[in-house]
This record gives C-alpha cells, sequence and structure tokens, in this order.
C-alpha cells in the first residue's frame, strides 16, 4: 500500500508538472493566477508577449495594471472580480494597457478557483484579438459602404427576396423606377411587379424555380408600376445560399429599359424601311427592263396593225384585228404601269390644278365605285397647283379609288382630300375608305408589283405599284396607314406647282409633204415606224445608228428627225439630238422611248413620245413640231 501511494503522489506531481509546463509555454494566450484580491500571483511566456510585463516584475502586482485608468477609476477591474465570485465566471471584450503604454484590445475570460469551498484565488486567460476587432471593423464598413451603395443606385432596382419571393429591403432605383417606398413593399410578395396575365400563369414562381435550379435567371419583359403603367424591364435573378448550400433568399436586379427598347424598334423599323426600298429598287430594275423590251415588241404589232387594216376586209378579219389591238392597248398600259413603278415611265409633268382635274374625272370615279359606296371630295380652298404629268396622276388616283372600292363590298365612304404641307412644299392628296382594313403582314407588300389580295382574274396587282413608282418619279413619296375594320387610307405626297396661263386649243391642219430621218436600231420596230410615217403621208429615210444618221444629215437634207432614245453605239438617241441642235438649230426633232432615265433630263429640250405609241399619237407630235397643229 505504502508503495502504490507514493507511485499516485508521483503520478500527480508529474501530472502537475507538466500541465505548468503547457501553461507556461502557451504564447497566444495570457494565462495567469490572481490571488483572492487580485494581486497576480504567477505569469506565463503568453502573458509576457501580450503585455510586455516580465513575470519578475509582475508577480505581486494588482491585475489592475491592465486597465486603462479611467477603467480603473470606474472600478472595473473590482467588478469583474465580483461578477466572476457571483456568477462563477465573467467574460468581456475591451482595452487593455501594455508595459510599454500601448494599447490592445483584449478576449478575457476570469473563473474563481475553491479549494474545499473557499476562495484561493482566480484564472484568469487574456488575449489579443485586436488584429479581429479590426478586421470585424473593416468588415462592418466594408458592409455598411455597400449597403450605403446599393441604397444610393437610383438606374437598377437592387433588393432582397426571401426563398418565398418576398421582398426583405428596397433601393433607392426601385422606388424610382417602381414608384414604391420602403415601407409600402417590404414584406409584400414580389409578383405585384408583374402583369395580371403574368401572374395568372404562374411565371413570377418559374422565375424563382428556374433561378434556383440552374443559378441564374434573366429575361425581358413588362413590368407594372405602382401607378398601373407598363414599362419594359430587364430583370436578373440569382440565389443565396449559404455555407451550407441551404438556400437563404435571392438577389433580383430590375432594369428599366423602355428608352433602350424604343430605340431598338426604331433602329429596326429604319433597318427594314432600308431593306424595303432595296428590295423595291431591285424590282423596279427587273420590271423595268421586261417592260422596255415587251414595249419594242408593242411597238411592232402595233405599227403593223395599220398596215393590216388597210388589206383586209372582210368582217371577220377586222373584228380579229380589233380584239389584237384591244389586246394591244391593254398590254401598253400594264406595261405602263410597270414602268411607273420602275420610275422609268417617260413623263411629261407640268403644273396643274388639283381641283380642276378632280372634277374632270370625278364622273368616272363615281362611275367606277357604284352606287353602294359614297363618294366625297373635300379639297383645301387656296390648294396649290401641283407639278405632274396629268395622265400618270389620273391614272394613280383611279387606281386608288378602284382599291378603295374593292375593299368596301358591302358599301361604305370613300373620301378624297387634298391639303397643302407648306413646310414641305407640297401638296398631299388622300383617299380613305371605311372598308375592312389591311393586316400589317400583308400591308408591308401591298405595293410589290404583281402583289394581290383579290381573287384571280379580279386584278393586276399593278394598281399600287403605280401609285407607288408614280409617287416618287414625280419627286413626292407614298404613304399608307390602315386599322382593321376601320379602313385605309393612302396619301400621295407630290410637289408644288407654279401656276400657268392656259393655252387655247388650235386647230389641226392635215400635215405637209416632208422627209423624216428615222433613226432606229430594231429592223422591226424600224419597219413598223416607218409604215406609220408612210400612212401620214412622210418619205422616210431610216438609219440603224446615230453616227449614220449625222453622216446622211450631212449629205443629204431633211425636213426632221424621228429618233429612238435607247441605242447601241457611243452616242444615244439624246446625245445625237442635242448633237443635231448644235449643227442646225431649226431642225425638228422627235425622240421616242419605252423608257429611259436620261430623257428626265431632257424632256424640256425635246419632246418625247412613249412607245407604243398609236397613229393619231405620232400624228398629233409631228404637228406641234412642224407647225400644223
Amino acid at each position: 500500500m505504502a508503495k502504490k501511494s507514493e507511485q499516485l503522489e508521483r503520478d500527480i506531481l508529474e501530472s502537475e508538472r507538466n500541465f505548468r509546463l503547457l501553461v507556461g509555454g502557451v504564447i497566444d494566450y495570457a494565462i495567469c493566477m490572481l490571488d483572492p484580491q487580485g494581486r497576480v500571483i504567477n505569469w506565463n511566456r503568453g502573458a509576457q508577449r501580450i503585455t510586455g510585463h516580465t513575470a519578475k516584475a509582475i508577480l505581486g502586482e494588482h491585475f489592475s495594471i491592465f486597465y486603462l485608468p479611467e477603467d480603473r477609476a470606474s472600478g472595473l477591474p473590482e467588478k469583474a472580480l465580483q461578477i466572476a465570485r457571483r456568477e462563477k465566471h465573467f467574460l468581456t471584450e475591451g482595452w487593455r494597457v501594455r508595459k510599454d503604454g500601448s494599447k490592445f484590445y483584449a478576449s478575457v475570460a476570469i473563473d474563481p478557483i475553491y479549494e474545499k469551498r473557499r476562495l484561493i484565488g482566480y484564472a484568469k486567460i487574456t488575449r489579443d484579438i485586436t488584429e479581429r476587432r479590426q478586421a470585424l471593423a473593416d468588415l462592418d464598413a466594408s458592409e455598411n459602404q455597400f449597403r450605403l451603395l446599393v441604397s444610393g443606385v437610383t438606374d437598377y432596382a437592387l433588393y432582397m427576396l426571401t426563398p418565398t419571393g418576398i421582398v426583405a429591403n428596397w433601393n433607392a432605383g426601385g422606388q424610382r423606377i417602381k414608384g414604391y417606398t420602403p415601407q409600402e413593399i417590404i414584406g409584400q410578395n414580389f409578383s405585384r411587379f408583374y402583369t395580371p396575365a403574368d401572374q395568372a400563369s404562374g411565371k413570377p414562381a418559374r422565375a424563382l424555380k428556374i433561378a434556383e435550379d440552374t443559378g441564374h435567371y434573366e429575361e425581358e419583359g413588362w413590368r407594372v408600376r405602382k401607378d398601373g403603367s407598363f414599362f419594359w424591364a430587364s430583370v436578373v435573378i440569382d440565389p443565396i445560399r449559404d455555407n451550407d448550400d441551404t438556400l437563404i433568399g435571392f438577389a433580383k436586379i430590375t432594369r428599366d429599359i423602355s428608352e433602350r427598347r424604343e430605340a431598338q424598334q426604331r433602329l429596326e423599323q429604319v433597318q427594314r424601311q432600308l431593306a424595303e426600298s432595296q428590295k423595291m429598287d431591285a424590282l423596279g430594275q427587273l420590271t423595268g427592263g421586261v417592260a422596255h423590251d415587251f414595249n419594242n415588241l408593242l411597238m411592232i404589232i402595233a405599227g403593223n396593225l395599220h398596215r393590216i387594216k388597210q388589206e383586209v376586209r372582210s368582217e371577220r378579219g377586222m373584228l380579229a384585228l380589233g380584239a389584237i389591238e384591244t389586246a394591244a392597248q391593254r398590254a401598253a398600259s400594264l406595261t405602263g404601269q410597270l414602268l411607273t413603278f420602275a420610275r422609268r415611265q417617260s413623263v411629261n409633268p407640268q403644273s396643274i390644278d388639283i381641283a380642276d382635274r378632280i372634277v374632270s374625272v370625278r364622273e368616272v370615279l363615281t362611275s367606277a365605285l357604284g352606287s353602294m359606296i359614297k363618294l366625297n371630295v373635300d379639297i383645301e380652298p387656296d390648294i396649290w397647283p401641283i407639278f405632274v404629268d396629268p395622265t400618270e396622276f389620273e391614272t394613280a388616283l383611279i387606281n386608288l379609288v378602284i382599291n378603295a372600292r374593292d375593299a368596301m363590298p358591302d358599301g361604305g365612304t370613300l373620301t378624297v382630300s387634298a391639303r397643302n404641307k407648306p413646310g414641305m412644299a407640297q401638296v398631299v392628296v388622300s383617299v380613305t375608305d371605311t372598308g375592312s382594313g389591311i393586316p400589317e403582314d400583308v400591308l408591308n407588300r401591298v405595293f410589290d408589283p404583281f402583289f394581290t389580295t383579290k381573287p384571280v382574274g379580279k386584278g393586276t396587282g399593278l394598281g399600287l405599284s403605280q401609285v407607288h413608282g408614280f409617287a416618287h418619279q414625280a419627286g413626292g413619296k407614298v404613304e399608307i396607314a390602315s386599322e382593321l375594320g376601320k379602313g385605309t387610307t393612302v396619301g400621295i405626297y407630290l410637289p408644288r406647282g407654279i401656276v400657268e396661263a392656259k393655252r387655247e386649243a388650235e386647230s389641226q391642219t392635215a400635215h405637209a409633204p416632208a422627209t423624216v430621218l428615222l433613226v432606229e436600231d430594231n429592223p422591226a420596230v424600224a419597219d413598223a415606224s416607218t409604215g406609220l410615217l408612210e400612212q401620214l403621208g412622210y418619205t422616210v429615210r431610216w438609219v440603224s445608228n446615230a453616227e449614220t444618221a449625222l453622216q446622211e444629215l450631212e449629205a443629204n437634207g431633211v425636213d426632221l428627225v424621228f429618233s429612238d432614245v435607247i441605242m447601241p453605239g457611243k452616242m444615244d438617241g439624246l446625245k445625237l439630238a442635242r448633237a443635231i441642235r448644235e449643227r442646225n438649230p431649226d431642225l425638228p426633232i422627235l425622240l421616242t422611248t419605252g423608257y429611259s432615265e436620261s430623257v428626265q433630263d431632257a424632256r424640256f429640250d425635246f419632246p418625247v413620245l412613249r412607245k407604243p405609241y398609236q397613229l393619231h399619237d405620232l400624228s398629233r407630235e409631228l404637228s406641234k413640231l412642224t407647225g400644223q397643229d
């Protein structure tokens, strides 16, 4: 027994020795023992490192030496010991003082030590947490700055949602964009920002579900402000999770991009208009080229019809020729509309009185409309004259009226109006119907040649294309607006003209014998034109190009020149006419063409006869040139 007791005593001593070594070797904590009055009775290496006091210097000193003067004056050290005795534990944080007078922020724990229920002192553990406190202060400052930043942002609505979609906080941007104050919206479900239709379809809940499942949600769409107005929003929702990956809410960012969307829509509209313009130009080039070649074919048909008429005497033969002539005239009308659309039709613009022109065709318009449609004519007083080709203007007006009539199968009201546009120096002539309207997808195609919504055989699809070409060739434009169930308005903007004195018509006299130099590169067309000229009593000399024409004029005199405009070689008909004018200013010159852009610049210098032309057309123009009209 004695040996066991001695061994136990040695073990206890060894344990105490090891414990003292452990405590003494700790350097991150100041561990010391206080007597019941608060004097230091032992000291470890950590206490020396943290406070700067050596064991020899500090033993026997009161622990209040570590407190700030103001804390000692307020009795804070004694209160700490009292609390430790009463509560069996005391824990605090606060400023403490080192030997050199510098301060550090300490975490302090004091526990009373009893032996046989008698207080024998206190265990005191102190840790320097200055760096941790500074880190927490820096973090708090950073979080506060971030809160100030978020709350101060006005271009974005930045706020938090709970996992169920309840608004947890609110910034100034949210208030500016959506109109709600923090007091009004915090605690409400974010679904109130959605349209009623989106709410009914469950879109808000789907957005949170997608954000939770995929880690991100982004979209653009309509949202609703507090006052009920709509705005186009860019929305981003991101889930927020804690360290255990548990969903604790959502971060939601909303931006009002209504202006950007409107700008994008305007850009897209301009791009569509540019594409439409390019398409119309391409169609114009195609249709212009086809119509030009077709006009030459019609010229051959029309010219030879007059020859055949002189030889055919049977009734059936004359009826057949009449049918051919009618078909040729109809084909000429169609190609004329194609050329007008392509802006390659040869036109003879002049200043005309709109009121007089509309009155002159009113009977035709009324007849075309029928009894179920009421025609109103509304012309502004003192309406300006317009500078256009009269025939093309009347054709365009009739085309618009016929299209408006077909849009009102059950009857209605059609209004033809004219208004001055002072800021544009133009006059707008509008045709408005009360018909069924035009769908938006069709509206963009109504000016395309051959496009029609009418049944087969009920329209050529060239009416509105003629209007489009006429308006642009005249230096104006055409606009169309339509609303389903209410009707359509087509407005033609035309350049303002000047008032011209009216010339009295003079009686036509017979043609005197004369020699015509015919310049035409197409032999078949030349043969048809020769036949018409000979029927009018002219002697014809034919050459196939401009260079030969000049040589013929040098060698043999002629009374007038009749030349095609489009010819192969270096010199076309217009250059030929100018060359002749320089050499012989008094020689009459008549040009003819199926179409030509260059002839637009020459229409005031030389008269132009359109192909295909009839005998009376040729006779009228030659009479003007020779002074026999």
